[in-house]
This record gives structure tokens, sequence and C-alpha cells, in this order.
């Protein structure tokens, strides 16, 4: 089974499944597929992270999120630019340019998880998702509607505004993405692994155009990018085990504070628990807690003290192999790198990764990423796998989803489809559905007329009863596709 963000991501994944591959297989063959049919959501200029449990492995998490780059601090650095996105009843504030564009992850990640976990070459993982990008994507709805409310970035230079609105205005559902340079840099890795991007001719382009742009990212930066393997955060609740993304990551850290003050209230929590939870973790990331991640031991310490865009996919094999696989480009820069058909991300310009302020971080540490990779274990097996998009919202719809399923008993698609609610700013977003009782007099509420990609994109795959479902996010466009 394998859940994702786009109907062809999915079958991607899928068709890798029936030919023998395993889950981790999988997971990489829909990654390649998504830098094509999600591009404004993920690529090669992104980073990210890979869960992989069951099978009678003990989990792991591959850490190949996006780094800081180094600056050259003399005042000649590009500014951020400012793009403002409506999700139709809210609005973020987001940034880009030259001066967003971190250390992507991406092509390293995609090598390093086929050489540790995967059986088939990634010459053959690599050659399907080239040949979409060279014949061309149609735009679907999910798609278009991103692209719409990410016009101002699609418009932000020439090279992106060449794909995406080749006709003097944005593509529209059922017209085609072409990006012929992509599927040659796609070919590329499938041939020669990551060497190309990190030291070689692909590398050399990134920089030189980056810094023309007055960007910072450099040689160095990039050669010296390394994916590293952690030990995942695991966190009891109820009778199950969740593994999730460790330190330096924050939203692993939070989602397991989060159902660890759920742990201790009966099942199923009502609303008002939710969102008490969701306050108390919110309450919690401060500069303090920002700068702490890096430090070894903090998860153990701050649980211990406490309590006494986007894209995702989810897979399980059929020998109980889970691999879980959330990747970001950020928004994207709007820097798409010509000769490579690259778009490089926007990370160094999310004020959730920065929230301390812009340019702060050391060269070569990564981001307090919200991103969440997790599985639920029960028995020692891989009960359900998941992950979502979505910023700093993603804690929130996994822990809704996993309350779904753990404490209401849902099917894995009754658990993601069901409506959410998020505080934040000390404002409650909610979505319709949910009788939120006196909730609606202690706090602002803003309230959405349907479900809304503001609220995140989980994407999960269920083993209950010998019996394997999945259920892709209609707020993203997801699927699950069975093998």
């Amino acid at each position: 089974m394998v859940a994702a963000g786009h109907p062809l991501t999915a079958e991607a994944g899928a068709r890798v499944l029936r030919r023998g591959g395993n889950a981790v297989d999988a997971v990489i063959g829909a990654m390649l597929t998504s830098f094509v049919t999600e591009s404004l959501l993920t690529g090669l200029g992104s980073g990210g992270y890979m869960l992989v449990a069951g099978g009678g492995r003990e989990p792991v998490l591959l850490d190949f999120f996006v780094a800081a780059p180094t600056r050259a601090g003399d005042g000649s650095e590009a500014e951020l630019q400012s793009l403002e996105v409506s999700f139709g009843h809210a609005e973020q504030l987001f940034h880009i340019g030259p001066a967003s564009c971190g250390v992507y992850g991406a092509p390293l990640g995609v090598c390093e998880a086929a050489r540790r976990w995967g059986t088939v070459p990634l010459g053959e993982l690599a050659a399907p998702a080239a040949e979409l990008a060279r014949e061309g994507v149609p735009v679907n709805r999910g798609q278009a509607y991103v692209a719409e409310i990410l016009g101002g970035l699609l418009s932000s230079t020439p090279e992106i505004a060449a794909l995406w609105a080749p006709r003097g205005r944005i593509l529209r559902e059922g017209e085609i993405l072409v990006n012929p340079e992509l599927a040659e840099a796609l070919l590329l890795l499938g041939a020669e692994g990551a060497q190309p991007f990190y030291s070689g001719e692909v590398a050399a382009a990134v920089c030189a155009w980056v810094a023309g742009a007055g960007g910072s990212l450099t040689p160095q930066d990039l050669s010296t990018y390394r994916a590293i393997e952690r030990a995942p955060a695991r966190i009891g609740y109820r009778d199950r085990m969740i593994a999730t993304n460790p330190p330096p990551s924050a939203g692993g850290t939070l989602l397991a504070y989060a159902l660890a003050l759920l742990d201790r209230g009966p099942a199923p929590p009502s609303v008002e628990g939710i969102v008490a939870a969701m306050r108390a973790a919110q309450a919690e990331r401060t500069p303090e807690f920002v700068a702490g991640l890096g430090q070894a031991g903090f998860l153990e310490r701050f649980l211990r003290t406490r309590l006494g865009s986007t894209t995702h996919i989810a897979a399980i094999d059929s020998d109980g192999l889970a691999c879980s696989a959330t990747c970001t480009n950020g928004e994207g820069s709007g820097v798409v790198v010509p000769g490579t058909g690259i778009h490089l991300n926007n990370v160094m310009g999310e004020e959730d990764l920065n929230p301390l302020g812009w340019h702060l971080h050391a060269p070569g540490a990564r981001l307090p990423s919200m991103m969440a990779p997790s599985v639920v274990l029960r028995d020692g097996e891989v009960e359900m796998v998941l992950g979502s998009a979505g910023s700093s919202r993603i804690r929130s719809a996994l822990l809704q989803t996993i309350v779904g399923v753990v404490d209401r008993g849902l099917g894995v698609r009754a658990a993601v489809e069901s409506p959410r609610v998020h505080f934040e700013d000390g404002a409650l977003f909610a979505e319709p559905g949910i009788e939120l009782g006196a909730l609606q007099e202690s706090m602002p509420v803003v309230r959405f007329a349907d479900l809304n990609l503001f609220f995140g994109g989980v994407q999960a795959a269920l083993s209950r009863d010998g019996e394997l479902s999945g259920a892709g996010d209609p707020r993203r466009g997801g699927v699950a596709v069975r093998a």
C-alpha cells in the first residue's frame, strides 16, 4: 500500500511494489516522481526525512533536511523577498528569492536510502520520473490550486515563469507542465548518484547561479553536506509506541509532548483536551527550546522535565517493512537554475523554521523543521505509517490522525478525512463539522467553510487485522494505491 499527495506519485510507488521492490524502493520511486508531479512542494532542490521501521528492523530515521548555507556577512547578500499567501480564510507570509535558498539534501537522501535499504537499481526508479518530466504532466486540481495561491512566486523570476507561465499566465488545471532539464537531472542522479549534485557539474552550476543573484550557497556548503542517521524519538501512547522525528527537528518533539499529555487523560480525548495539548506544545516553542534542539539528550530532558507545503509518502510492503518520507521545498524560492531544471528551496525564508530571526543558524546547521514522519507500533509491529505536509500544522494534523485511529478506532481513511482544528498565535483554526463548545468563548476562532490544505496533508497506511488500507489527504489531492 502506498499513500501520496498525487495519483501519479502513489501509482509510481505501487508499481515498484508490484515488480518486487520493498517499501523503501517504493517510496524512493514515488519521491522521484513527486519531484515532477508535485514540483511546487518538493524537488531535487529540497530536503526531508525518511523513517524506516518494521520487517524485523529497529526504526531508524534518515535526516536529509535543508542545512543553513555560509553567508559572506559583508552586506553583499540579496534581501529576502516577501510573499503573502492566502488560504481563503487565513493568510501566511513567506519569503522567497536567492537569499531564501538553503543547502538541499534530497539528492543525497535518495541515494543514501537506496544504498542502505533499497533492492531496485536507482536508475530503474529514476527513469519513469524522468520520462514524465520530459513528456509533461497535466496539472490536476490540487496542483492548480497550489499554483493559484503561489501565483506571485511563479512570476517572480523569468526561469520559474518559463515553466509555470509559458504563455504569460499561470498554468491551469488540465494544462501540461514540462521540464526537460529536470528529466536530464533525474537521469543523471539515477546513473551517477549524488556526486554531480554536491561536487560536480550540477553543484557548480547551482552555486554560480545563486551567487550571481546575491545568494549564499557555496561549493563547500554542498561538498560537505551529509545525510545523517538518527535514532527516532519514541513515546508511549495508550498501548502503542510512536516513533517519530527526533531533535534537531522540532515537529517530532512537540508531537511526542502533545501525545504524552493526552495519554494522561481518558480515551478518546475531547476537542477541548486536544486543543489544550496543542496550546501546551505551542507554548514550549520558546527561544530556549529552539536553541536546545541541537544538544545531546535534549528530547529526554525536555519530556522528563515537562511530564514527570511539503509532501509526504507512506508505504507498507508485504513483509511488514514500512517507510515514511516527508520532503519539502518550502514554497520554493523562485530560483530555477538554468540547465538543471532544479527549483531551489526557500527554507531560509520560512518564518516557522527561523523563529529567532533570519540568517542566525550556523553554516551547516539543520533547521528545526516541523516535519515528523512517524510510525505507530503495536506489540512491536507497524500498525500505521504516516506523515504530513503543512508547516506548523503538521504536528496537529498527525496528532488528530493518531487519535482517530488509536482512540476512536477509525479506519485510516476516516481518520485522515475527519475535520481538524489547529491552535497557533492565540487563535483556533477549525474546519467545519467540529463542535467547539466553550472553546469559541475563550479564544478567537477562524472557521473554514471546507476542508483546506492549510490544515496539512496527511498520507497514511494502516495494517489492521491482517488487512492493509491507506488514505491520501483530500486537502492536498492525495490518494492511496494498493499494489
